[in-house]
Formats: C-alpha cells, structure tokens, sequence
C-alpha cells in the first residue's frame, strides 16, 4: 500500500515562494502518476499540477502555470511542487497524490492521498 506525506508547507508573504515536497514509501512509486492538489475552505479539491510516471510529462492549472513547477525523482521516491510568486488566493492545504495511470486530472483518479499540509499566503 503505498503512503505519502507531504512536507514544506507553511505562511509566506504574497510573492514569496515554497517548496513542498512529498515522500511515497511502501509501494511502486515509479508507476505511479503523481499530483499536487489542493482545497480551500468552502471549495472543493483541485489539481494544480501532474507528472506522468515514466516521461515526466507535466500537467498545469491554468491559476498556477507559470508559477509552479511539479517535478519528480523516481529514485528517491520524492515529487515536489515548487511555488513562486505566491498569491493569497492560493492559500489552502495542499495535497500530494497518486494514481495508478500514467497522468489524470480529476481527483477520483488518485487512489492514494498524503494528509496534506497548509499553505497560507499572506496580502
């Protein structure tokens, strides 16, 4: 059963960056899709990025591109999302996730879930 706990969160100013990152264990990371996503009160979950499991083929919400970057390192079993230029707006717990196909989009294709860690961006 694979198990993920994501790390790097916390308060930043807007403009300000973070770095989070997430650790898979018990299970075949490498065949694994992986994504950062992330809810805020009140709204539901959503992607921010993807990484396919072999290409490395990236996926962006259209609010994060160009701000975020997902990447990943099969041989240490990690995947990051780094966050530049951060906004208020995307203030909310960020969750790392992983599915069984190469890449998807919609949260009910991820099959295992970090508990995820807050990101507050202050104005």
């Amino acid at each position: 059963q694979l198990q993920l706990v994501e790390s790097g969160g916390g308060l930043v100013q807007a403009g300000g960056s973070l770095s989070l990152s997430c650790a898979a264990s018990g299970g075949t990371f490498s065949t694994k899709g992986m994504g950062w996503f992330r809810q805020a009160p009140g709204k539901e979950r959503e992607i921010t990025a993807c990484i396919s499991r072999r290409d490395g083929i990236t996926y962006y919400a259209d609010s994060v591109k160009g701000r975020f970057t997902i990447s990943r390192d099969n041989a240490k079993n990690m995947v990051y999302l780094q966050m530049n230029n951060l906004k208020p707006e995307d203030t909310a717990v960020y969750y790392c996730a992983a599915t069984n196909y190469d890449s998807a989009i919609p949260p009910d294709y991820y099959a295992y879930w970090g508990p995820g860690t807050q990101v507050t961006v202050s104005s």
